[in-house]
């Protein structure tokens, strides 16, 4: 079997309710760079880019599609050592990177299809069937009912069987973003467990802080609490608190991972399988912090093909650790509005209960609805 044709699918649309985080970006288009590969077997594979959807485009069309064309798909691991080599001397990490992740899971993909078997059968198998997903939400909106409209979103969220939620935090003032946040786990009660989500807005002064106030609350963990360049800083934070803190979604590779998974610079590491180098790279990074005893909890933000990878991956992830009565990786299941993530796949992936069940079916366990597809296609 050859790659035969490499395409790219920049798609958009608009968000209704536009929303911002501590960044202070106001979202109001949600984008995807799909990667497309097809095969002389007729066999396609799909995958996605995190990040700005045309830089990733541009990428992939210019340095990377003319160097699949005429390889085995099976040769991932030989593919990935190639493209990646071409293009490190020019940028190891970033969008080099997230480009990179789009093709091989597309390539894990058409594995899957040739084969019949889905992703997780073939990078191990499944430790488990059902994953347990926590809603990303809370972000800013309206910045007169900050604290009630978090209130109410929480217990939309447990209402519809979310037993774990990630709130966003960063508001410029320590004390309402406690305020914020007591509110929310006091609405939604102790059995519902709770993180919070600053992306890298504090100095480390701030964020251990505010970390030590937040303690009192039980949170699952403090995630993105200083800037992700600065690794020193977050050993800083996870040493000074009794509060796990979690990173690295903005972090590449292996080798992006290794001195802050080898100092325990954070507790939980949080790589994203459409940034990180795809399929192929998020194995050795579990592998990495697996050794150092380091969790691992992935990141996910995008379309139903960066959902569906996420998930597959999660159900080949061991327990961490194993235990008679074990705590699996959770699914982060962002809630934001996204119908790139909602009915892009002809049978999307939902969740009952707070619970996702990984797909059985070949490769990402979807399929893309070309219709869909093209109704969202800019470019």
């Amino acid at each position: 079997m050859k790659v035969t044709r490499v395409t790219c699918h920049l798609l958009q649309s608009k968000v209704d309710r536009p929303f911002t985080s501590a960044r202070g970006w106001l979202y109001t288009t949600r984008s995807s760079c799909v990667v497309e590969i097809e095969t002389d077997a007729g066999i396609t594979g799909w995958g996605e880019c995190y990040g700005p959807a045309a830089v990733n485009k541009a990428l992939i069309e210019t340095q990377y599609a003319p160097r699949l064309i005429g390889r085995d798909p099976f040769d991932v691991e030989v593919v990935w050592e190639d493209l990646y080599n071409r293009i490190k001397d020019y940028g190891a990490q970033g969008f080099s990177i997230t480009a990179l992740s789009g093709i091989d899971i597309a390539l894990w993909d058409i594995m899957g299809r040739a084969t019949g078997l889905p992703i997780h059968k073939l990078i191990g198998g499944a430790y488990r069937k059902e994953i347990r997903a926590y809603a990303t939400g809370l972000y800013f909106t309206d910045m007169d009912r900050l604290v009630e409209e978090a209130v109410e979103e929480a217990l939309e969220y447990k209402a519809q069987g979310f037993r774990a939620i990630k709130m966003k935090i960063g508001l410029g003032d320590p004390k309402l973003d406690f305020r914020r946040v007591k509110a929310v786990r006091d609405a939604i009660g102790p059995e519902i467990a709770l993180a919070v989500d600053a992306n890298h807005c504090f100095t480390v002064p701030q964020a251990i802080r505010l970390g030590r106030m937040l303690e009192e609350l039980d949170l699952l963990w403090f995630e993105e609490p200083v800037s992700p360049e600065d690794h020193a800083g977050y050993a800083q934070v996870t040493q000074a608190l009794d509060l796990a803190v979690a990173g690295g979604e903005n972090d590449f590779t292996r080798w992006g991972f290794r001195e802050v998974i080898a100092t325990k610079a954070m507790d939980i590491v949080q790589p994203d399988v459409c940034a990180a180098g795809g399929i192929s790279e998020m194995r050795k990074i579990a592998t990495l912090a697996s050794a150092f005893g380091v969790e691992c909890v992935p990141h996910a933000w995008g379309s139903a093909i960066g959902l569906a990878a996420t998930v597959q991956f999660l159900a080949a992830l061991p327990d961490q650790p194993p235990a008679f009565r074990p705590i699996p990786p959770m699914l982060e299941f962002e809630q934001t509005p996204n119908p790139l993530r909602d009915i892009l796949a002809k049978e999307p992936i939902t969740q009952q209960g707070g619970i996702v069940r990984v797909p059985e079916g070949p490769g990402l366990g979807i399929e893309v609805d070309r219709e869909v597809l093209a109704r969202f296609k800019v470019a």
